[in-house]
């Protein structure tokens, strides 16, 4: 009963955080000018379209009608300078893909390597492979994702010519995300995304697993006989997994949002691209939506690992005293 409420409560205040976030986003993107193309044609059907959706009326009008439109005709609105007269959740339902496909792949190299590197280097605690991991763990959280990028983009494809510079349009792949080829360009932008990836989770593995070496439940295991391997493999991991898996919950959900300097550095065709995109344009519609994408995505993480603590760990109770 008290989880039930606790999980209410969340979400009440997720959504109350939602509303205040999206209301912020609104008024700031509507105060900016609107400026209407060249085309006649055009810059009337633009006009006829902010007629109706209220442009012209008070703000509060204004978002009134975006969010009646979106709850009675799930209307995010429509592009009419990046696509022109394209739904904007048909705009983002495109551009998901490519998002989630490379970060789902950085995640499935970075995460196990992760975790291997992290569990060798809390076993070879204070011994020389210890520091040369921990050396590394400290210059690769400390550098930025896009500097990766370039020196990704300068080794693979300038010195060594292994990868291609950016990634390869649809039709250029063979008309499909899912073929050799586009992955192999997706190759680079993979590698760039995942090397902060690995540092981090190495260096949480390692500290919650040494941690979890020095307890006094694994001096018992090894009295009764087991060796460190299985010590360490029995119980060890078992008990640093608590706090490690909502960590690599809250990775997956962070997929969805995708990194917007890397798929701009590699011409991914994703929503990070989209979304500066609809800012540098003035896109209303589509700056909204992908507003609302991002926020969601975000709060509804924090939620679901909280969440996730209880179910790994039944000990656990969240919404206790």
């Amino acid at each position: 009963m008290r989880m039930a409420k606790y999980i209410l409560k969340r979400i009440i205040l997720m959504f109350f955080v939602f509303f205040v976030i999206t209301t912020i986003c609104f008024v700031l993107i509507r105060i900016l000018p609107r400026e209407l193309p060249a085309d006649k044609v055009m810059a009337a059907s633009i006009q006829a379209r902010w007629d109706a959706l209220g442009y012209n009326e008070p703000l509060l009008v204004q978002y009134g009608i975006y969010w009646k439109n979106i709850l009675t005709n799930w209307d995010f609105g429509t592009s009419w300078y990046i696509s022109y007269r394209t739904p904007a959740w048909d705009l983002l339902t495109t551009r998901l893909v490519p998002t989630v496909l490379i970060n789902l792949y950085s995640l499935a190299f970075s995460i196990p390597m992760g975790l291997l590197l992290g569990i060798y280097a809390a076993i070879k605690k204070n011994k020389w492979q210890d520091s040369v991991i921990s050396t590394l763990i400290i210059v690769f959280v400390s550098i930025p994702s896009y500097v990766y990028a370039f020196l990704v983009q300068y080794f693979f494809y300038f010195k060594w010519g292994l990868l291609p510079l950016q990634m390869f349009s649809l039709a250029d792949a063979g008309g499909s995300y899912f073929t050799g080829k586009m992955f192999w360009s997706m190759i680079a932008p993979i590698l760039s995304l995942s090397f902060s990836e690995i540092a981090s989770l190495c260096r949480f593995t390692r500290a919650e697993l040494t941690e979890t070496l020095t307890s006094d439940y694994m001096l018992l295991a090894r009295t009764k006989g087991l060796t460190k391997g299985q010590a360490t493999a029995r119980h060890a991991l078992k008990n640093a997994m608590v706090p490690i898996l909502p960590m690599i919950i809250s990775s997956f959900f962070a997929v969805l949002g995708g990194s917007m300097i890397i798929e701009q550095i590699f011409g991914v065709p994703g929503v990070g691209p989209l979304y500066l995109m609809s800012i540098r344009l003035f896109d209303y519609d589509i700056f909204m939506l992908d507003s609302i994408f991002y926020t969601f995505i975000g709060l509804a993480a924090g939620i679901v690992v909280d969440l996730s603590y209880g179910f790994i760990d039944p000990r656990i109770r969240m919404g206790e005293r």
